[in-house]
């Protein structure tokens, strides 16, 4: 019993769901409050992610008998079948208390995204380019869907599209990363189908995107001042360097590609406090 709920909550992958529930309780602080609407949009946004990633494992439950063998199910410790109701149980959650207890905006957000994920998992995963974008959608919706939460969603659409700008070209390096297992098992990832170097380029493109539009919350809001500028200005330099990294070592470039989106964290985090 005991190894079957160790297996279940580890098919969640809890690291992941914190960090899409710390993403909503920095949207909501942005978006001006820390109040019990923000704590419920963190607390859902890791059930529906924990729900994301069990059903994500439900239907690589083949590719990972291969490639990932140690994970819940293809080692035996979890079956298909619990895990798919295991899903289930956190979506629903996650739907309820949204529906009960958040503004009409979040419930849009979260019900979207809910939709998002199960389509990601049993389809678009396998498109390529389209897969990427899902990817960088989500990861950037927690920020939206906190700052729904609080009332504010207008001060985090800039961090919902630098989060899922930088992670659409850290994605696409992550694949270029993985290009010879990939290509081995038949997937059909954008550097596969593009070549690599048209993949980078795109990858460069969406950071640098995000390195653009990072100055605007600065002309825009008056909340933010100096010291927002400050801060995202150490970010985009360490966003810059990891695009640059990733020409030569796509596996360093993602690494600090994740690294810089923790700095902007910050400067939003720092901009909002000040």
């Amino acid at each position: 019993m005991k190894q079957k709920a160790a297996a279940a909550f580890e098919v969640t992958r809890p690291g992941n769901a914190a960090v899409g529930a710390l993403g909503a309780a920095v949207g909501g602080y942005v978006g001006g409050s820390v109040g019990a609407s923000v704590g419920i949009a963190a607390v859902v946004t890791a059930l529906g992610t924990g729900a994301g990633n069990a059903v994500n494992d439900y239907y690589d439950a083949e590719i990972d008998a291969v490639n990932r063998p140690d994970r819940p199910i293809p080692s035996g410790r979890l079956s298909r079948r619990g895990a798919a109701l295991l899903s289930a149980a956190l979506f629903v959650a996650a739907l309820v208390l949204t529906v009960v207890f958040l503004p009409p905006l979040a419930v849009a957000i979260g019900v979207f995204n809910l939709v998002v994920l199960v389509g990601y998992s049993s389809h678009l995963k396998r498109a390529p380019l389209v897969g990427n974008v899902a990817v960088a959608y989500l990861a950037g919706s927690a920020f939206l869907f906190g700052g729904a939460a609080a009332g504010g969603v207008e001060f985090t659409v800039v961090l919902f599209a630098l989060a899922a700008l930088v992670n659409l070209g850290r994605e696409v390096v992550k694949d270029v990363e993985d290009m010879e297992g990939d290509a081995a098992e038949g997937a059909r990832t954008l550097p596969l189908v593009w070549g690599e170097r048209r993949a980078l380029v795109l990858a460069v493109a969406a950071v640098a995107s995000a390195v653009a539009l990072s100055p605007l919350p600065y002309f825009v809001f008056d909340e933010f001042g100096v010291a927002y500028l400050v801060a995202v200005g150490v970010a985009d330099i360490v966003l810059l360097e990891g695009a640059r990294r990733s020409w030569k070592s796509p596996s360093v470039g993602q690494k600090i590609l994740k690294a810089a989106m923790v700095v902007a964290l910050v400067a939003f985090v720092v901009a909002r406090a000040v």
